[in-house]
């Protein structure tokens, strides 16, 4: 695997992450979308919360089904290590929440390439292609992952106020490697990405529609 920071990694999670939400929030501010939105906030800010209670942070607010989904918390008490894990929670939390659903729920439908095939650039660049070539539209599985795809922005992608949060850290990861972590790295930029094509496609075609009508 190309030599890569975590620092770069977690950015990249959150510029991508970012611009889903725009594209959901611009031109796809459906009911369905909105819907598909609220599930991945669900898993963002449980994973915070989930965290939050671990490293002894209390929780004064807990907000999903809003413009603004949130939680508000106190200081972590585990030192130096709390705040970190509180605010780059999401991508771990959304990375096992797909795991559960894709091992239990979808039988190991979908299969992500081990570490040792991510050799160079092309390979990490060609990974969300990977994973949609496993996408059959005739069976049942395709379209439950399909549905998870649309918000995996929203899901895995720590904000801005996150990254503000932990900004020392964040420069620190700057200057560290380590090889799983940043395979989980990858793995959620690859399914943001999926995110944004498929988002992508659903506004080409409503376009269309509307140029043809």
């Amino acid at each position: 695997m190309p030599d890569i920071s975590l620092g770069v990694v977690i950015v990249l999670v959150t510029a991508l992450g970012y611009m889903s939400n725009w594209l959901n929030w611009r031109y796809l501010n459906y009911g369905m979308v909105r819907f598909l939105y609220y599930i991945g906030a669900l898993v963002h800010e449980t994973s915070h919360a989930i965290v939050c209670i671990f490293t002894g942070a209390k929780i004064e607010e807990f907000t999903v089904f809003s413009d603004q989904p949130r939680v508000v918390h106190r200081q972590s008490r585990l030192p130096i290590l709390g705040e970190p894990l509180i605010s780059f929670a999401p991508i771990a939390g959304g990375l096992l929440f797909l795991f559960l659903v894709n091992h239990y729920l979808l039988g190991n439908y979908f299969t992500v390439p081990p570490l040792s095939s991510w050799h160079d650039w092309q390979a990490i660049l060609l990974e969300p292609w990977v994973l949609l070539a496993q996408i059959n539209f005739l069976q049942w599985q395709s379209w439950i992952m399909i549905l998870l795809f649309f918000n995996v922005g929203a899901m895995l992608g720590p904000s801005f106020r996150d990254l503000k949060n932990v900004w020392l850290v964040l420069i620190i990861l700057f200057f560290i490697t380590s090889p799983w972590l940043v395979e989980a790295g990858f793995t959620a930029l690859s399914l943001i990405v999926i995110n944004i094509i498929l988002q992508m496609v659903v506004i080409f075609c409503a376009k269309i529609t509307v140029w043809i009508v």
